[in-house]
């Protein structure tokens, strides 16, 4: 057992799907896994285990756990899982508010890296900049599986910031935009740089939740319906020959 998940060791799969919603991460067990098993509820952040389907490979075991919300929460459950549980691969399966005109909810991100205005890594980096990135082997299969399925994705940056509300000047997302940057969430650039930093792999897969140049959002069932197309794209990318 690890400070914040309450598992044996060999609970928890090489292969982690990680939504941030806890109640995410249950309902993804609850209608995609077979013989599920709980393997956390410390501090109501959920874990669990069981067999998935896969094309062309029958079932495979797969962990999914909940981070909760933004870069410090999620570096705790990804610290302990690399660290205490020897898992091997992570992919963030999230939602994203899109930056980019043309963008609608419910389009699928892959992030290629992340930019962040968070101070994480110049802490880390001695007040330098560390570019996190996602694997390339995961992230070239996830747009390959794309293709191969006919279903359009984005690929390219995403901006992962600490400050959900407009604390700070409200159109500062153009900044990013105009630089290409596709989408802002709060996680990816700590899960990227943990990753490089353990030697593992991680790749991030979003779905746009909401549209900043427009307005457009889903509501808050379409949010949690969303998964079933990021859940395929990563098992597909994991598992990938």
């Amino acid at each position: 057992m690890s400070i914040h998940i309450g598992a044996e060791k060999d609970a928890i799969a090489p292969i982690v799907l990680l939504p941030g919603d806890p109640l995410r991460a249950k309902r993804i067990a609850d209608e995609l896994m077979r013989d599920l098993q709980t393997y956390n509820t410390v501090r109501g952040m959920l874990g669990f285990t069981g067999m998935m389907p896969v094309p062309d490979m029958g079932e495979v075991r797969v962990s999914v756990q909940g981070s909760g919300m933004g870069m410090p929460s999620l570096s705790i459950y990804v610290n302990e899982l690399f660290n205490s549980y020897g898992v091997k691969t992570v992919v963030r399966v999230g939602t994203c508010g899109a930056l980019q005109d043309g963008m609608r909810p419910g389009d699928l991100v892959i992030a290629q890296g992340a930019c962040s205005d968070s101070n994480l890594n110049r802490r880390r980096y001695r007040g330098m900049d560390f570019a996190p990135l996602a694997d390339a082997d995961l992230l070239f299969a996830a747009i390959r599986a794309a293709r191969a399925r006919g279903e359009p994705v984005r690929v390219g940056n995403v901006l992962s910031t600490d400050l959900f509300y407009a604390d700070h000047d409200p159109d500062e997302w153009k900044m990013w935009a105009a630089s290409g940057v596709l989408a802002v969430e709060m996680e990816t650039a700590e899960l990227y740089t943990l990753a490089a930093r353990k030697g593992r792999r991680a790749l991030s897969i979003l779905t746009v939740s909401d549209v900043l140049p427009t307005g457009e959002a889903m509501n808050a069932q379409e949010r949690e319906t969303s998964f079933h197309h990021m859940v395929g794209l990563a098992l597909a990318a994991c598992f990938a020959g």
